[in-house]
């Protein structure tokens, strides 16, 4: 059954060939036997599972409707809130709260009769790019269980990827969802800003932050959307318009397609990912695409500008945990000033602390017009650039990741690690649809991912060519070896 899609699953249960306890069963012992391996999770629901799919199949056997996702597992990142349940973000400042309403995606997901199967690892506040920053566990690349999955949604990827779900979701600030897809040989897609709801999601960067899945497939990313991609009135940044269904634009015929790649913007690239990526870059020159050239030599300015703004509002939205309403509170404290000073010091960890000082460096008297307002305007003209290419073609491509995925604990200098995110940057900074798709292997067997780009609210025309390419190639039907036994 691990070889199912998320569509094949559902199908069994609907036309009698599996029962939803059947399911059930199958998947929580999966991960009982398997996620000692990887780490992926940090909660696991098997009481809440069996007793849903007990009712999914009284349900079915009187003639009861039934959702469109009743019987899917899915694993849900847990920076994402789910009524009565911890959610941790990864930080020992959170370990002991529960929460007191849904997303509106697991809302979304649970009216489908979806089996929200546990919550998943990630680095802690989503801060990082190997989950190797969260405060409980490190997770480990199905691929390779010495290497990273990537982060931040790393727990998510390595739970897809070892086929212990079909589906996760995950979150993306500059590239979480499609880096950790592609150091784990998944599809990772991240919508459009606002094109799915943020209401239940822990926020880092408000005005970078976006939901979205990893599968195995680009028709059950597809298929997940057409849930969690509704109008939310909770949601100020929801983009308020009428739920089409991306699942149908799959089967529409996709014309031939200008695609550009910013060619200069590569020279630094990996030997061995540059041959991977111009491969990528023929498949969809054979499938009668044209390959164009265009500028964006601004994304070199990306990640400077992503690393102030992110920062700048992570160290506003963090300013929440003070040991005061919810979440740790520090046994030492005596007095109003200590609770709040050590509350922080022993609540967050590391990387959250460099965060939060350089958000709060940035934004403070005297350096906010030097640092916060000017790479404001950056981030103005690097949109105004990618528009001017998309003048000139219909998508672009890139690498979603400079290399394959890396031994855990092998990069120690921060800056060495913020580069992970060299390729996948743009599209939070401009809201932009991008998808990361299996590409192809590295000579030791790790997977290399290929993205996607769209003008905002062109999810469906990145989906498209994503789902052409993976029919193409069939990369995405590999399976680690090690997990990939009966």
């Amino acid at each position: 059954m691990y070889r199912l899609s998320a569509l094949e699953i559902h199908k069994k249960f609907m036309t009698g060939q599996a029962s939803a306890r059947s399911i059930a069963d199958y998947f929580l012992h999966r991960i009982l036997q398997e996620d000692q391996k990887t780490d992926a999770f940090l909660t696991v629901f098997s009481e809440d599972i069996r007793s849903k799919a007990d009712l999914l199949d009284h349900k079915k056997a009187t003639g009861q409707p039934l959702g469109k996702m009743a019987a899917v597992p899915i694993a849900i990142k847990d920076n994402m809130h789910m009524h009565g349940k911890t959610t941790t973000c990864g930080s020992h400042f959170l370990a002991n709260y529960k929460a007191v309403f849904n997303a509106t995606v697991v809302d979304c997901l649970e009216q489908e009769d979806a089996f929200l199967i546990g919550k998943t690892n990630l680095d802690e506040f989503a801060m990082g790019s190997s989950t190797e920053n969260s405060a409980f566990k490190k997770s480990k690349n199905p691929w390779d269980l010495s290497c990273t999955p990537g982060g931040s949604s790393g727990g998510s990827c390595a739970a897809v990827a070892a086929r212990l779900c079909p589906l996760a979701l995950g979150s993306d600030t500059g590239g979480s969802i499609r880096q950790p897809a592609a150091l784990t040989g998944i599809v990772g897609f991240k919508p459009t800003y606002g094109r799915v709801s943020r209401y239940g999601l822990v926020a880092f960067a408000s005005s970078l932050d976006q939901i979205g899945p990893l599968a195995t497939n680009v028709a059950d990313a597809a298929y997940i959307m057409d849930i969690i991609g509704q109008p939310c009135k909770k949601d100020s940044t929801n983009i308020h318009i009428a739920p089409a269904s991306f699942l149908e634009a799959l089967q529409q015929p996709l014309k031939q397609a200008k695609i550009g790649v910013p060619w200069n913007f590569l020279e630094q690239l990996d030997p061995e990912s540059r041959k991977n990526f111009e491969s990528s870059t023929e498949v969809l020159r054979t499938l009668g695409h044209t390959i164009v050239e265009v500028d964006l030599t601004l994304l070199k300015y990306s990640i400077a500008t992503y690393y102030i703004l992110a920062t700048a509002e992570a160290s506003t939205n963090l300013a929440r945990y003070d040991g005061v309403r919810y979440g740790l509170r520090s046994s030492k404290a005596t007095t109003l000033d200590e609770v709040y000073e050590l509350s922080k010091q022993e609540g967050f960890g590391p990387e959250v602390k460099n965060r939060i000082l350089l958000g709060t460096y940035v934004l403070s008297s005297g350096y906010k017009e030097a640092f916060y307002k000017k790479a404001q305007q950056v981030r103005t003209l690097i949109i105004e650039q990618l528009q001017k290419a998309f003048a000139h073609c219909d998508l672009i491509a890139m690498p979603s990741s400079p290399f394959p995925a890396f031994p855990l604990g092998s990069i120690q200098d921060p800056l060495q690690m913020y580069l992970q995110d060299i390729y996948t940057i743009a599209a939070n900074l401009a809201g932009l649809p991008a998808i990361s798709i299996p590409s192809g292997f590295s000579k030791d067997n790790k997977p290399f991912g290929l993205q996607l780009l769209a003008p905002q609210l062109q999810d469906h025309a990145v989906l498209q060519m994503a789902q052409q390419f993976e029919t193409a190639t069939s990369f995405h039907k590999q399976i680690p070896p090690l997990f990939d036994k009966v």
